[in-house]
């Protein structure tokens, strides 16, 4: 995944080499805390931080040894430091240091994240607003319902990645913890106020409580956003596949004009980019139910869930991060028909306006019931038998006698079904500040 990957700060983040500099992060900073409370000598934690080195290749083969990363870790960096090694590690067990560096990998992941939605929400954004309206018509099961905007699908996509950005700060907060409360987090070695002084150090904020482990609720939470956001994605995706469809052809992904769509089919333009977005995001979701599974460890600690972390982390946040540009380049070039879009509107010759028939005769005294009959038994009659639904109902005289021809058209009247989109979209934007 990472070798492939074309946008090469996320994968960074969780190499085996940055792991290891993030560890070593946390061994200085505690040294360098101790050394503050002269618990560690000052310059034992200046040679931590101004000899201790990574070397992959020597951690390893250590790690081949002892089967043990972090002893492998210590033992390959107290190599690098030399007699002042032996205050490195001091008063911490391994998950002080794994847990507290992988909230400095998490917390990093997340600046590019959040950088992905706010550039994703600009584009939404934009685009949105330039098709205000654009009319086309609403479906409801896939059928044709009453008529929208274009921008107003738009709209929706934003408030929900809205919506997203404030979960996913959330959870990106939930994770800017660090623990370095010892073996079973009873600080049986150190004190509170080392882990805090540490944790300011790092730019984290200490647990308030915890066992040899940070709790996995918070992963699960994290990694959970991230399946949702990649849910909306998939939303959108699933979407744009369905316009560019050739019987709908409302809405189509860019195509180059050197790119091919079938090896067999010439004319073919195929939506690769939305179905890549949906068939990755199931990855995503997948991994939601691995975070989850985390969360039930045995008593104070087992290490069942950092196998899974090693996958679902690096994974779950370079497709996230990946997907993201990927729709937002979506967005940004898509080829949006409006012509199209309102010949679709016309197909069904005014069905779609069933229903503002339907209160317009309630309101000129039919009862409800009398009307919904009539107006469904000329709208099966064009449905079945493919008639022209507004002259069907302009020669019923059950209808013409309580609506005059102005009234009648004005229940065809496609404004008048989208006066009020002007106030979602100032609800929408306007909510935001």
């Amino acid at each position: 995944m990472i070798a492939r990957y074309t946008r090469p700060a996320m994968g960074r983040i969780w190499t085996e080499e940055n792991k290891y500099r993030m560890w070593l992060e946390v061994e200085a900073a505690a040294s360098e805390a101790l050394a503050e409370f002269g618990i560690v000598p000052a310059d034992a934690a200046r040679a931590i931080r101004e000899r201790g080195s990574i070397d992959v290749a020597r951690i390893q083969q250590i790690e081949a040894e002892v089967r043990h990363d972090v002893i492998a870790f210590t033992t390959a960096v107290a190599e690098k430091i030399g007699p002042e090694a032996r205050w490195l590690h001091y008063g911490l067990t391994s998950n002080d240091v794994v847990d507290t560096a992988q909230a400095l990998q998490v917390k990093a992941a997340s600046a590019i994240l959040r950088a992905d939605i706010l550039r994703f929400l600009d584009v939404l954004k934009s685009r949105a607003i330039e098709f205000h309206h654009t009319p086309t018509v609403g479906r409801t099961h896939g059928v044709h319902a009453e008529p929208t905007t274009f921008g107003l699908k738009l709209l929706n996509w934003y408030a929900e990645m809205r919506r997203n950005l404030r979960r996913f700060d959330m959870a990106a907060e939930d994770m800017r913890i660090g623990k370095l409360s010892g073996a079973v987090g009873t600080f049986g070695h150190l004190k509170p106020e080392h882990e805090a002084r540490i944790c300011e150090r790092l730019g984290l904020t200490p647990a308030l409580v915890a066992t040899q482990v940070l709790q996995r609720d918070r992963h699960a939470f994290y990694i959970g956003t991230l399946a949702l956001i990649t849910a909306t994605l998939d939303k959108i995706a699933v979407e744009i596949r369905h316009l560019q469809r050739t019987e709908v052809r409302e809405a189509e992904e860019y195509f180059s004009e050197k790119q091919k769509g079938s090896s067999a089919m010439p004319h073919k333009r195929n939506p690769i980019t939305s179905e890549q977005i949906s068939g990755l995001a199931r990855v995503v979701r997948a991994n939601q139910q691995a975070a989850l599974e985390n969360v039930a460890l045995w008593h104070e600690r087992d290490i069942s869930h950092s196998s899974v972390e090693r996958i679902i982390f690096p994974d779950s946040t370079i497709l996230t991060d990946y997907l993201l540009e990927k729709t937002t380049h979506l967005i940004d070039k898509l080829v949006v028909h409006p012509q199209r879009m309102l010949r679709n509107l016309e197909l069904t010759d005014g069905l779609i306006f069933s229903g503002q028939l339907l209160l317009d005769l309630a309101e000129a005294g039919m009862s409800r019931e009398d009307a919904y009959k009539v107006v469904q038994s000329h709208a099966m009659r064009a449905w079945q038998q493919d008639l022209n639904f507004r002259e069907e109902v302009g020669n019923d005289p059950a209808i013409t006698k309580l609506l005059s021809p102005e009234k009648l058209a004005r229940a065809f009247d496609l404004q008048r079904q989208l006066t009020n989109v002007d106030t979602i979209f100032d609800r929408v934007l306007n909510h935001e500040a």
